[in-house]
């Protein structure tokens, strides 16, 4: 039987060598391939391997971390709406809070995209921050700016928070637009990557919290904030 695990914690080739040097130990283990690129491990056993025994086998300590591929694979299963149903849900409640408080106060379609896109900032970091290190891991397996600098993974979420702050408080428009023009524009190039090349990989939009497989939703999602961006500045209030 062959299964396919993720595997997060591998920056270099000796990251490679050593995993698959001490999965290749295990007596069940009748093959094993690593890939860097990808941040998974094809592994061949004569018999079912738990995740956990394997943890164990590659790094007690959990510097690099397996997860079983199913998990991703779990979402095909579903319809499109029970695999995105969180994300959905969010978008919904953001629109739907913008959209009373600018109808309760009778502001303008200025007001209405800087309400929606401070709940989005402050509400995606929330749940980047319930796990930062599951979401750093993630984040750095397709992301162009993490994937060389490890350190922007934790980075990220201080800056979806001030960006939301930012929004909310309406401090320096044109600066903080162009930022998020930047930010997500930047995010957007790594998240379109995996998508053309059809690599089944969890989003770290929501952190590490749910398991949603990356997709045109992802693409969609980041696009937006840098069209309402774009918008914002061309508005005149």
């Amino acid at each position: 039987m062959t299964h396919t695990y993720n595997i997060t914690g591998m920056t270099c080739n000796n990251c490679v060598a050593k995993i698959k040097s001490e999965l290749l130990k295990l007596s069940d283990v009748l093959s094993a391939e690593v890939s860097l690129e990808n941040k998974n491990a094809t592994i061949e056993m004569s018999k079912h391997i738990s995740t956990s025994e394997l943890q164990q086998a590659i790094s007690p300590n959990k510097k690099y971390v397996i997860t079983d591929d199913n998990t991703i694979m779990e979402s095909e299963t579903k319809t499109w709406f029970q695999t995105y149903k969180p994300i959905l849900l969010i978008f919904f409640y953001i629109t739907l809070i913008s959209s009373f408080v600018t109808f309760s106060y009778q502001l303008n379609v200025h007001d209405w995209m800087n309400l929606f896109m401070a709940q989005f900032f402050l509400a995606f970091s929330f749940f980047k921050f319930l796990n930062l290190t599951a979401f750093a891991e993630s984040y750095s397996m397709y992301d162009v700016v993490a994937r060389k600098i490890k350190s922007y993974g934790f980075i990220y979420p201080f800056i979806e928070l001030a960006l939301g702050i930012a929004y909310l408080t309406a401090f320096n428009p044109t600066f903080t637009n162009t930022a998020t023009i930047i930010v997500m524009g930047v995010s957007s190039i790594g998240v379109i990557k995996s998508v053309l090349n059809k690599q089944k990989i969890q989003c770290a939009c929501l952190g590490a919290v749910f398991n949603l497989p990356m997709s045109t939703v992802t693409i969609i999602e980041d696009l937006l904030m840098v069209a309402m961006a774009a918008i914002a500045l061309l508005i005149k209030v």
